[in-house]
């Protein structure tokens, strides 16, 4: 595989998830000993100058090299686990020859099958420390994972709307899309922002409501959660991650896809979503230059989100968004195609439609109206782009909501 114009490789090494099995090769293994390279002679034959090695499931030696240790497989699938002193273990796949450092601690146990042979030769037998339960615990399992999505929903609320509370058995999570939602959780009121996300646990009381000039749209969705109890996010405001927001957003287009794999894919989605909120609980353990970084790229987005929806019956362009927001044409739309998928003018096609409904929905305006004060140049294009972007037209979304 070839490797990036600078020369680093494409996949550099995946080491930090010390489950895994890890390849043999001489740049991995070279704290443990030395790999034979796989141009080399025949490979050795059972017995040459080795003592055999039966593999089985259940109690396996654990042994310590006191001089260099020749290792090599023979029949079946063995894994070879090395460490230093007063390491934790790593994992490779005995599918080459070795010759062990002295001093190293290692083990080798069969993998996946009950049986394999190999074949170990050196001047002083190593020293055996210990025995092992091998159980095979080289692969990787879910240790937080969304197993059901029971509601999904986009909220398109009037102005000034009150709900006045509930609290259910399923986890609950809202991120306001657009304008300002009060969320009351046991008694402690956070204003929600347009970006802002806040997580209701199981059992937990919340009502929610808008000013009276503000019509938020948000999402909604209740889940079960395997693997934690989700206590990091509870009764708090948060900002995801723009990476975060966008899976949301694929989310939202996964919602209305009706192939088999949807759900699966749905699961998935959340699951990320979840974990991603989660680890950014972390992230002051970041690099800070990193950190400021996104949270700059962030802040732009925001400040160009918060200027689309406050502006948006008036005549947008990118252009003109970018100097709002302080940055140019071009950087805008890299930001945005980067942590949102769209380009800026998508955008502000997609909101413009979202306050479409909105104005239907309050039916002060006939469908001209709203398309001039929308900035559209005909009724025609208004109605056109409404019916590719919600599948009805104006007037069947009017008739469905009075």
């Amino acid at each position: 595989m070839k490797g990036s114009p600078e020369g680093d490789p494409i996949f550099p090494f995946l080491g930090g998830i010390k489950a895994l099995i890890r390849n043999l090769n001489q740049l991995d293994f070279k704290d443990y000993g030395t790999v034979s390279p796989e141009r080399a002679s025949q490979p050795r034959q059972p017995g040459e100058d080795g003592r055999a090695l039966h593999l089985r499931l259940g109690a396996l030696p654990e042994y310590r090299a006191v001089c260099p240790v020749q290792l090599w497989s023979d029949s079946g699938m063995a894994v070879l686990s090395v460490a230093g002193e007063g390491e934790e273990y790593q994992h490779f796949y005995l599918d080459k020859p070795v010759c062990i450092h002295a001093g190293v601690r290692f083990r080798v146990s069969p993998f996946r099958q009950e049986t394999a042979t190999a074949y170990l030769s050196a001047e002083t037998f190593p020293e055996v420390i210990g025995t092992y339960r091998e159980q095979n615990d080289y692969q990787l399992t879910h240790r937080i994972q969304v197993t059901e999505l029971y509601t999904f929903f986009y909220q398109e609320k009037e102005r000034g709307f009150f709900f006045p509370g509930e609290s259910h058995a399923m986890p609950e999570l809202t991120y306001v899309d657009q304008g300002t939602l009060h969320s009351v959780v046991d008694g402690q009121e956070l204003v929600l922002e347009q970006g802002d996300l806040v997580v209701y646990g199981a059992g937990q009381w919340h009502m929610q409501y808008a000013d009276v000039e503000v019509a938020p749209r948000y999402v909604t969705l209740s889940f079960h959660l395997e693997g934690s109890d989700l206590a990091p996010l509870l009764n708090r405001k948060l900002r995801p991650t723009q990476a975060a927001v966008s899976l949301l957003q694929q989310m939202l287009r996964e919602r209305d896809r009706t192939d088999e794999y949807a759900p699966d894919m749905l699961l998935c989605q959340l699951t990320m979503l979840i974990l991603s909120l989660l680890r950014q609980q972390d992230a002051p353990a970041q690099k800070l230059q990193s950190a400021n970084s996104v949270n700059a790229e962030n802040e732009i987005i925001r400040r160009a989100q918060q200027f689309i929806s406050t502006h948006i019956r008036e005549r947008l362009s990118v252009p003109y968004v970018a100097r709002m927001a302080d940055v140019s044409p071009s950087y805008l739309t890299a930001l945005f195609h980067k942590n949102l998928q769209i380009s800026p003018g998508e955008y502000i096609r997609r909101i413009k439609l979202q306050e479409s409904k909105q104005m239907i929905r309050e039916g002060n305006m006939n469908f001209t109206e709203i398309a001039a004060a929308l900035q559209y140049s005909t009724v025609h294009h208004f109605s056109r782009q409404f019916k590719e972007k919600f599948g009805i037209t104006p007037t069947e979304y009017a008739r469905s909501v009075r």
